[in-house]
């Protein structure tokens, strides 16, 4: 099969999410500029460089009560900063309620039932329970082709991580077994890896 976008694939679902395939969820963390907390999960989201660090997320369509951004965007438009939080196999259910529409001046840290925790260097809350968390300035919101598409970078400020998830000294992913987004309504958790070295190391 091959099909060109702008003509349609004429299958019942979009196949195009289910081919770039894990993807890593970014649940991200902002503060609107009233002060109302906002959780948010967004499977367009990587780190993007080392040094400094940098991660991305991307947000597609808007919220009717936000103008043409939904909430993450807005708050971060406003404030500046952001936080990436990190999400294991025991979040899922928490990490799917706080994916609801919901008016800007619902808190989903609330609503979720998820602890909030201030960052230490950004004015922010994040997830307290989460394995890791990078806490970001935004350094740069690009307008990307199509409506309502933005990319979001930040260079992160500081980096939590839990304590038991520290194993010899490495940062042990099956300790907490991160998920990612699949197509359609699937999502996998990470639950056993392999090590490779490269041809040059």
């Amino acid at each position: 099969m091959f099909y060109r976008p702008e003509d349609g694939h004429g299958l019942p679902h979009n196949p195009l999410n289910a081919i770039v395939t894990p993807r890593p969820i970014g649940w991200i963390s902002t503060r609107s500029a009233a002060g109302i907390n906002n959780l948010a999960p967004y499977s367009f989201c990587n780190l993007v460089a080392y040094t400094p660090p940098q991660v991305m997320f991307a947000s597609t369509g808007l919220k009717p009560d936000q103008g043409n951004d939904k909430d993450s965007v807005a708050n971060i438009r406003a404030t500046g900063v952001f936080c990436v939080n990190i999400a294991g196999y025991d979040d899922r259910m928490a990490l799917n309620a706080s994916s609801a529409t919901l008016p800007k001046e619902v808190d989903e840290f609330i609503h979720a039932g998820v602890d909030a925790v201030e960052c230490d260097t950004i004015a922010c809350p994040r997830v307290a329970t989460a394995p890791a968390a990078l806490e970001c300035r935004m350094t740069r919101i690009v307008d990307l082709k199509g409506e309502n598409n933005v990319l979001v970078i930040g260079e992160i400020t500081g980096i939590h991580l839990r304590d038991d998830c520290l194993k010899d000294g490495r940062f042990d992913v099956l300790s907490f077994q991160p998920l990612a987004r699949l197509g359609y309504r699937d999502f996998a958790r990470v639950t056993d890896t392999f090590e490779m070295t490269r041809p040059d190391d």
